[in-house]
């Protein structure tokens, strides 16, 4: 097949094009620059993530090498509004976003798509840590054999039409096998590149100083709000409700035990607080939903292993309709730091059943 290859230069998405050529394929690679580095004024501990300039020429050495074409999208536009806007304002809104699955929802794959259509391809295909399974007429996301790199949490937003004409290659391999294998190609600039864990454009890890760059005059607005317990009572002041998340202990008043965010106020900048056994919660709420296994809930209590965040190991849960299109999560046990803003995703064994975000 004719296969347009996402490559950020790392060595996933390196060993994924090689794969796909080696296989009999005809492949494009295509890098796609987010973010200009060189062109924000930030502090830098070093030049990670996919769009500096080193990144670039690593993929496109790759595909001179091996034979086939490479072009660079520019998307910094489209990504500065659909990401970045989104990002500063979920944080306003008092929420915790997670502009990866926004990125790879609304960005990556739809910029990929288009410009697969242009160059003639049949498929487009990532260096992700996951499988697509086809049953009954319905493609879903399917956890990776390596489970501790899998990365289906990040890709519940990706629709039928997507799935159809995506391919995962990396999804039977584990990590090390990947890293042996480019250092078996000679790969030798991308085989023991770092993973990046960082967000691509606070690449400093300093999400408030970010926010009080972008949006100064709102931020600065916020500040002094109250800080009320859980009781009722005022405790304290705080800097700004967007530097809080739930479940946070930092930056809080010494009340003698350890107190945590455990409600975020916006409309009233209020944040509240309180001893850790007030962060476990039993249900939760998931609006924008995409449904994957099933193309609706199968029945009211469907039984399910939710995610709440990427590390999460998962909660045993069901799963019940709710007001408006939403999903209500019912947990067997309390789960500690459910976060408004943050993705619910839920799982039969590795078939992704469903995602959301968190309301």
């Amino acid at each position: 097949m004719r296969v347009l290859v996402a490559m950020s230069g790392g060595v996933d998405s390196s060993v994924a094009a090689v794969l796909l050529k080696k296989q009999g394929h005809a492949v494009i690679g295509l890098t796609m620059k987010t973010w200009a580095y060189e062109s924000a004024d930030i502090p830098r501990r070093k030049n990670t993530g996919c769009c500096n300039l080193d990144d670039i020429n690593d993929a496109r050495s790759i595909a001179v090498r091996y034979g086939f074409p490479h072009y660079v999208l520019d998307l910094r536009e489209e990504f500065g509004q659909a990401v970045i806007e989104h990002f500063v304002e979920e944080y306003l809104a008092g929420r915790t976003p997670n502009p990866c699955i926004l990125c790879n929802t609304y960005i990556k794959w739809d910029a990929l798509l288009r410009r697969a259509q242009q160059l003639g391809c049949e498929k487009i295909a990532t260096g992700h840590y996951a499988r697509i399974a086809c049953e009954n007429g319905r493609y879903f996301i399917r956890r990776a054999k390596d489970l501790d790199k899998d990365q289906s949490y990040v890709l519940w937003g990706l629709s039928q039409e997507v799935l159809a004409q995506t391919l995962f290659p990396l999804g039977e391999y584990c990590k090390s096998q990947t890293r042996a294998l480019a250092a078996e190609w000679g790969l030798t600039r991308v085989a023991e590149k770092k993973d990046s864990y960082e967000i691509c454009f606070v690449p400093e890890g300093d999400y408030r100083a970010f926010l009080r760059r972008k949006a100064p005059q709102k931020v600065a607005a916020l500040q002094g709000g109250p800080i009320r317990h859980i009781d009722g009572h005022i405790v304290g002041q705080h800097e700004g409700y967007p530097f809080y998340t739930i479940g946070q202990r930092r930056n809080l008043p010494a009340l003698g035990t350890p107190h945590y965010v455990v409600e975020i106020h916006p409309e009233t900048n209020t944040l509240v607080i309180g001893p850790e056994s007030a962060l476990y919660k039993q249900e939760l709420i998931m609006r924008d939903v995409v449904w994957h296994k099933y193309p609706k809930l199968p029945y009211e209590g469907y039984p399910v292993t939710v995610k709440i965040r990427h590390m999460d190991p998962g909660h045993v849960g069901r799963l019940y309709t709710s007001s408006q299109g939403t999903l209500r999560v019912e947990f067997a046990a309390g789960v500690k730091a459910i976060t408004p803003g943050q993705a619910a995703v839920a799982y039969e064994g590795d078939d992704l059943v469903v995602g959301g975000w968190i309301a």
